[in-house]
């Protein structure tokens, strides 16, 4: 299971850190994936790792979200920084099969709650 958090309101132009936190398994054995869905549009990847700490990002976000583990604590994190309205939605981790040169990759097990970003001013 994995669950995120860390979500909320911030300034266009500011930063903010996601959690997502596993249970049932280690995150230093599996790739992991950050995704994002606004209401009527398909989620999108915007960051993965696989288990050798390679790292890839789309376009969009390059530059400016860093996803990084914990192993000791179990926990992906994904450090976003110059954020704009268009980074909002919500954000979703995920178990995936491999982590794309595009920052995606096909997740399997199921779905978390998710955690809402809003950049608003």
């Amino acid at each position: 299971q994995l669950v995120e958090s860390g979500g909320g309101l911030v300034q266009p132009g500011g930063s903010l850190r996601l959690s997502c936190t596993a249970s049932g398994f280690g995150v230093d054995y599996v790739a992991i994936g950050w995704f994002r869905q606004v209401p009527g549009k398909e989620r999108e990847g915007v960051s993965c790792m696989n288990i050798y700490g390679t790292t890839n990002y789309p376009d969009n976000v390059k530059g400016r979200f860093t996803i990084s583990k914990d192993n000791a604590e179990n926990t992906v994190y994904l450090q976003m920084s110059s954020l704009g309205p268009d980074d909002t939605a919500v954000y979703y981790c995920a178990k995936i099969s491999s982590c794309g040169r595009n920052g995606s990759g096909n997740m399997f097990g199921s779905w978390g709650q998710g955690t809402q970003v809003t950049v608003s001013s």
